[in-house]
């Protein structure tokens, strides 16, 4: 049975600025990719965000028409198999086309997305606050997601002088509620001098982890720093672009911070996932600030890939409108539905 794909643009307005040291916006922009077939549609979110790692936005539109212009001939499972061709060098594009694709087929098959990916996986993925930049009140952010439950907070670095940050987080980490921790994130800011003095700075606070503290990443850089530091030192955008195509184990961190929309989809996420835990590296998976077509997508992946994480998909209140109703954590715990596929259902306006 062939597969008809919809591919509708969206622009939604952000309810605050999302700003790091690669630089920031103000507006979601992307495409919602639907596949029906046999009555039953499924759905993907093409997003892409060049300063995360993926393609820009032409090149992913490019690929989605060729996509589109494949499809009619073809059933899910064919397309599935031409994707890649379909979408070389267009990650995101890739990542909404399979998500919809495999939200389809789960749905077929009366299965969870999570459950088709990976047959025990959990219907819990816990998660963390996402607090922002240092200069951007985080102890207010803090307060609030520390009654939401939450238990590790991320913070943005390397956007102020490191000599204020320090002093920043050091205050911060006095308003820290018990048990909990830091997970930061310097998005290429640093110089190996500066990571340096910033991870002995951290020694002493409740860090989890530490984030692309490399401005010119190498592994040997990379593995001297992970040896000082007692957190897991991990990457993220580095694995499209300077460090890609090198395997887990020759990249010098304890950590893999992986985002499907950057590594063309959840089966490509899933193999690096595989390869990273089979090397003995943790894998968190986080969103690129998706609409609720792709969170709930990558919340059943989380699930598949690593139940006993904290991951990165508590983004969807940095939206000031959405296409769906997006998976809100309770505790700090996304909960997964029983109901096949992956949980999103559209806004009427997006399911004509």
């Amino acid at each position: 049975m062939s597969v008809a794909l919809r591919i509708t643009p969206y622009a939604l307005a952000l309810a605050r600025d999302w700003s790091s040291a690669r630089g920031g916006f103000a507006q979601r922009r992307g495409w919602l990719v639907r596949a029906s077939a046999g009555g039953l549609s499924g759905w993907g979110d093409c997003a892409p965000l060049p300063a995360a790692g993926t393609e820009q936005a032409d090149v992913a539109e490019a690929a989605l028409a060729r996509v589109l212009g494949a499809a009619s001939a073809l059933g899910a499972e064919a397309l599935l198999d031409r994707l890649e061709a379909l979408t070389l060098a267009a990650p995101a594009a890739r990542h909404g086309v399979e998500s919809a694709l495999l939200d389809l087929i789960a749905r077929r098959r009366g299965l969870t997305l999570r459950a088709l990916l990976a047959p025990a996986a959990p219907a819990r993925v816990a998660v963390n606050a996402v607090l922002g930049a240092l200069d951007d009140d985080p102890g207010t952010a803090l307060s609030a997601a520390a009654a939401r439950g939450a238990r590790v907070f991320k913070l943005k670095l390397g956007v102020a002088e490191p000599r204020t940050e320090r002093a920043r987080l050091r205050e911060l980490a006095r308003h820290l509620p018990p048990e909990t921790r830091l997970r930061l994130d310097a998005n290429g800011a640093w110089d190996a001098a500066t990571a340096a003095t910033m991870i002995e700075s951290c020694r002493a606070l409740p860090v989890e982890s530490l984030e692309e503290p490399l401005r010119e990443p190498d592994p040997a850089t990379l593995a001297a720093l992970q040896a000082r530091a007692p957190f897991a030192l991990a990457l993220d955008e580095s694995l499209a672009g300077p460090l890609a195509g090198l395997a887990p184990e020759r990249l010098g961190v304890r950590r893999l911070v992986l985002k499907p929309a950057v590594l063309g989809g959840p089966r490509a996420t899933l193999a690096l996932a595989e390869h990273a835990r089979a090397a003995g590296l943790e894998v968190v998976l986080t969103s690129v600030v998706e609409s609720a077509a792709g969170l709930w997508v990558d919340a059943q992946l989380a699930a598949a890939l690593a139940p006993a994480q904290t991951h990165g998909l508590d983004t969807a209140a940095w939206l000031a409108e959405d296409l769906g109703v997006a998976p809100s954590p309770r505790e700090g715990v996304i909960t997964l539905p029983e109901t096949p596929g992956s949980g999103f259902t559209p806004c009427p306006a997006q399911a004509p």
